[in-house]
């Protein structure tokens, strides 16, 4: 296609030879930069095949390449991945596992087993005669990529299943195979919650958000609630973070799997046991939904921002979306401050109920603050898209208030944050 069309009358004449030189920098770049792009691409195509007799998935991966793009694939070996081989070199080297390809391509596979259970013999990764729940990064280990400077992957991902069977991720799969893009990486890899088996699968477009479902079948799930508690409240959410969640992938399931909710990126898994709407007016749905569309990364000993913000917006989308009245809203926020009495420290490993209640309360107060700093202008929501897929800590936190209000906020002076002085003093000497 031409760039432009010129008259070439006398009119005109003059402009000739810079025409040309245009025309030539219009036409010839567009090719070069396509064979560019093309050079500069390598294709990875994974498929997982489930064999529910031996509670193993056989991991393959097809590598085709212009030469030498990809050099060499390595990551540690978990437990669970056996029988690693391929074409080119494979070597096994202090729990390491290292791929050199051949120049053009080849493939690689192994074996792993789909078992991942937790203290009181639930499970968080399981695999059965009849279904299986569980994460790509349970059966993929995350791998090092030496490559060509400049390449990147284009990772597509398809199911091989037992007749009968279907597989949901938290990937479109409108078209087949699955497209794989994590959007700042170079090698792509799937990631999240997969399920698989004879599911049942409900599905909607709510706020922007698609939302997917999905339980093996016979397990009391409630999909159409869990649907009509997003309706009320993910519209909000989605006014908070606008295009946070393009995708949600909820997979659920009950018994032997773990009583609890683990979230990934664009998915996550809940117990059918637990409530939507817990008897204290928190949302064990909700805070999963939330800890999945913020994707913050707490730092050693800050779990309790993660944790905090959750919570707290669990209650706040609720009352928000009229789930719950203002009022129950606030005997929620008092009930938590009543448990966060039981708090003996704030900065810990892992945040325990009443170290949430306390950082929930902390927020709670930190939300009234930033309000009263800008005259109404600005609230604790204006803090989520700071923070939003970031590594965070207290001097994170403490920065994204200060941008928003201009001064540094009394909610988290260090006096009212137990034990986080002195992982604040540790920090500071390393």
């Amino acid at each position: 296609m031409n760039c432009f069309s010129a008259r070439t009358d006398n009119h005109w004449r003059w402009l000739l030879p810079a025409l040309m030189l245009l025309v030539s920098a219009c036409g010839v770049p567009d090719s070069e930069s396509a064979d560019r792009a093309n050079n500069d691409e390598y294709s990875v195509h994974y498929t997982l095949e489930p064999d529910p007799a031996a509670a193993t998935v056989h991991v393959s991966m097809n590598l085709r390449q212009p030469p030498r793009l990809l050099r060499e694939l390595s990551f540690v070996i978990p437990p669970n991945v056996e029988n690693i081989e391929g074409d080119g070199e494979v070597r096994i080297q202090a729990g390491r596992a290292y791929w050199v390809p051949p120049s053009d391509g080849g493939k690689l596979e192994w074996q792993a087993a789909v078992l991942g259970q937790r203290e009181g013999g639930r499970f968080d990764a399981l695999l059965t005669a009849d279904w299986g729940i569980f994460r790509a990064e349970d059966v993929i280990p995350r791998a090092r990529a030496r490559t060509r400077k400049g390449a990147i992957s284009r990772t597509t991902l398809a199911f091989d299943l037992p007749a009968g069977w279907s597989a949901i991720s938290e990937y479109s799969a409108r078209v087949r195979p699955i497209v794989i893009d994590r959007p700042g990486r170079r090698f792509d890899q799937p990631a999240g919650w997969l399920a698989m088996g004879r599911l049942g699968v409900r599905r909607e477009n709510i706020g922007g958000t698609r939302v997917a479902v999905a339980a093996p079948e016979g397990h009391d799930v409630r999909r159409m609630e869990m649907l009509a508690l997003l309706n009320w409240t993910l519209p909000e959410l989605s006014r908070i973070l606008p295009g946070s969640l393009p995708r949600l992938t909820i997979v659920s399931a009950g018994d032997p799997m773990w009583r609890g909710g683990l979230s990934a990126p664009s998915s996550f898994f809940l117990h059918a046991d637990r409530p939507l709407i817990s008897e204290n007016a928190t949302s064990p749905l909700l805070h999963e939904v939330m800890h999945t569309a913020l994707g913050i990364r707490p730092r050693e000993g800050f779990d309790w921002i993660a944790e905090g913000l959750a919570e707290y917006y669990s209650i706040e989308l609720l009352r928000r979306g009229k789930a719950i009245t203002r009022r129950r809203g606030d005997i929620a926020f008092d009930q938590q401050a009543d448990w966060s009495k039981e708090a003996t420290a704030l900065c810990r490993a892992t945040s325990t109920g009443a170290t949430t209640a306390l950082a929930v309360t902390r927020f709670r107060e930190l939300d009234r603050e930033i309000t009263k700093k800008t005259d109404g202008g600005q609230t604790l929501d204006g803090l989520l898209p700071l923070l939003a897929g970031h590594a965070v800590d207290l001097a994170s936190l403490i920065a994204a208030v200060e941008t928003l209000t201009g001064s540094s906020p009394d909610a988290l002076h260090i006096d009212k944050l137990p034990g986080c002085r002195t992982i604040a003093a540790g920090l500071q000497k390393i």
